[in-house]
């Protein structure tokens, strides 16, 4: 299942850096490439709104998030379905977000899918949350919890973007798993067996 690794993850990681500059630098760059209702008919507002930050505190904790989890999930799966967890989350997160919120932005919806799908396939996995070393399934377990009490508590976090993204990556995760075990059990037969059975039986 695995491929040549490219390390996307550290390549969005890098190209969410520069973007936070060019926000920072360029007035109404941000309002040209966020999330809201002209997405409709600027779809591209879609995507590019998960490379936008409302603030360092906001990138810093992604880029960690990114970090992390994003470096562990591509060397599982390979480069090509990283992307397809990423990009997938992301957009599906932002498409179910514009339905709640004026305007949203930030890269939480598709890390959360990276999240989803690392619980699914890794559950055991310990990693560092809310100050403790807890199995992946556990942490996913407490952010979702977060997240749902989140959603009654108005606040500038984007509660229904997070659970929208890491349901996504639950969905992927079983589906990448799945495919993970077909191919593991595929029974593979080697062509010099094959040759050898067609020079005694087929002639």
């Amino acid at each position: 299942m695995q491929n040549k690794i490219k390390f996307y993850s550290l390549w969005f990681l890098l190209i969410n850096i520069l973007v936070f500059i060019l926000q920072s630098a360029i007035p109404g760059f941000t309002e040209r490439f966020t999330l809201n209702q002209l997405a409709y008919s600027q779809i591209w507002r879609f995507v590019t709104a998960i490379f936008l930050h409302g603030s360092l505190i906001h990138l810093m904790y992604n880029m960690f998030a990114l970090f992390f989890f994003g470096i562990a999930l591509e060397k599982l799966i390979g480069s090509r379905r990283f992307l397809l967890v990423f990009f997938g989350s992301g957009i599906i997160a932002n498409l179910v977000s514009i339905n709640f919120y004026d305007s949203s932005l930030g890269a939480s919806g598709a890390i959360m899918g990276i999240i989803g799908t690392l619980t699914i396939i890794k559950p055991l996995m310990m990693v560092w949350a809310f100050g403790l070393i807890l199995p992946m399934f556990i942490a996913a377990i407490l952010w979702v919890a977060g997240d749902i009490l989140g959603v009654f508590m108005p606040s500038d976090v984007g509660n229904i973007a997070h659970l929208s993204g890491i349901g996504v990556g639950f969905l992927l995760g079983l589906v990448l798993r799945n495919y993970r075990r077909r191919k593991m059990n595929k029974i593979v037969i080697p062509n010099s067996y094959m040759d050898n059975w067609e020079k005694r039986y087929m002639r």
